[in-house]
């Protein structure tokens, strides 16, 4: 299978005024903050708050009308489902997608919103993408795959020309990788008009799958990430080979990273990334002098995160920071104690969140009591500081 800049020029004029063309501005502030000079491609616009979009419509587009008529199934937990449920139903195409038992309803409920049928069937998405499988060859269903598909790869590269027609002169594109339809469509386009361009991939360390594939060892996958969008066991058979050929190179980054980069992008960019979107500035934060001075261009791939989530990734990211942090102090037990504390705290600055009494469960004397304080402060150095005098004070102080 070849895919051309041609496929992917055809693709864009396919889904021309039905897909938005986001925005790709340059970022100043990520710019100081990492050295590199940034570009951000903001595909969390999309209606569905993913690029999906792109590669799901050009798919649908291609379909005969006997096809339309008999409708398409696809297997997704996250933002393939809702692309595929989205374009089907605003082109009257019938459209069935199959989630694992265990999606989160909000997912479901999102997808069903759009029209689809969904299916939930399986305790993961390969067992999933057997059914599918199986659905569609019973009625007569087009499987609409999530991204080893040329269609797909073409309308996904459709990014990479928008970037390159708002940045001429990028030097770099650092993108996600999951199955690899992004890149894959990406690489094919960003090279064919610029042969010198650098095309970095970013995976988790958690699923090194690509980057494994291309090494000849086996992935070895698993556990808990924050970038499920891009935990794939198993890439693509079409992806794997344009990766091999055009991708320069894969950075694994850790949940450290991506943490970092979600909380950065809703702080500096006022944008809500989910953790495969924010992978591509997540690898630039791991390895910054790489791309010091350079021309970088981001893609921010996807905005759907649990709410719950991005409030734990920005707490915990103000915990990192020092502007956050919980403080065990022994003191004596008796009356003013508390108040002395209080007040130092405050004469520091600091800003009592929380605190409780804990008279019972630790290893003081009886005749003393530890408190737990919740403090807020403006970075690590006021900390310091709040801790410091508290220890000259007389208290005891430890973190935890």
């Amino acid at each position: 299978m070849t895919l051309t800049l041609a496929d992917i020029q055809a693709a864009a004029k396919a889904i021309s005024g039905s897909i938005l063309e986001t925005r790709c501005r340059p970022a100043e502030t990520l710019s100081r903050i990492t050295g590199a000079s940034i570009f951000v491609k903001f595909e969390n616009r999309q209606f569905t708050a993913s690029f999906k979009e792109r590669g799901a419509l050009n798919r649908l587009l291609a379909l005969s009308d006997e096809e339309r008529r008999a409708g398409v199934i696809a297997m997704s937990a996250g933002n393939h489902a809702q692309g595929v449920a989205y374009n089907a139903a605003r082109l009257g195409i019938p459209a069935t997608i199959v989630m694992p038992e265990n999606t989160p309803s909000i997912k479901v409920e999102h997808t069903e919103d759009h029209g689809a049928t969904v299916v939930l069937h399986g305790a993961v998405l390969a067992e999933a993408s057997d059914h599918a499988m199986k659905l569609a060859e019973e009625n007569g269903y087009t499987f609409i795959h999530p991204y080893d598909d040329p269609l797909v790869i073409a309308g996904q590269g459709t990014i990479a020309l928008e970037m390159l027609a708002a940045v001429p002169d990028l030097e770099y594109l650092v993108v996600p990788i999951g199955g690899g339809g992004l890149i894959s469509g990406m690489a094919v386009a960003a090279k064919a008009i610029n042969p010198d361009i650098h095309l970095i991939g970013v995976q988790t360390s958690l699923y090194p799958s690509m980057a494994d594939i291309l090494a000849g060892r086996e992935p070895k996958v698993g556990g808990s990430t924050i970038a499920e969008g891009i935990a794939v066991k198993y890439p693509g058979h079409i992806t794997r080979e344009i990766v091999r050929d055009l991708v320069d190179d894969i950075i694994l980054v850790e949940e450290s990273h991506l943490e970092q980069a979600i909380s950065l992008l809703a702080g500096v960019e006022k944008t809500v990334a989910e953790g495969a979107g924010a992978a591509g500035l997540a690898a630039v934060l791991k390895e910054p002098a790489r791309f010091s001075g350079k021309k970088t261009g981001l893609v921010i791939s996807g905005g759907n995160i649990d709410q719950r989530l991005l409030a734990t990734v920005l707490m915990r990211d103000l915990v990192s920071q020092g502007r956050l942090t919980q403080l065990r102090i022994a003191m004596t037990d008796r009356p003013g104690e508390l108040s002395r504390v209080s007040k130092l705290i405050g004469e520091l600055g600091g800003n009592i969140v929380e605190l409780s009494h804990q008279r019972v469960f630790n290893t003081l004397s009886a005749k003393d009591t530890s408190i737990e304080v919740v403090v807020e402060t403006r970075d690590k150095d006021q900390l310091d500081a709040i801790v410091k005098g508290l220890e000259e004070d007389g208290f005891v102080v430890g973190y935890f």
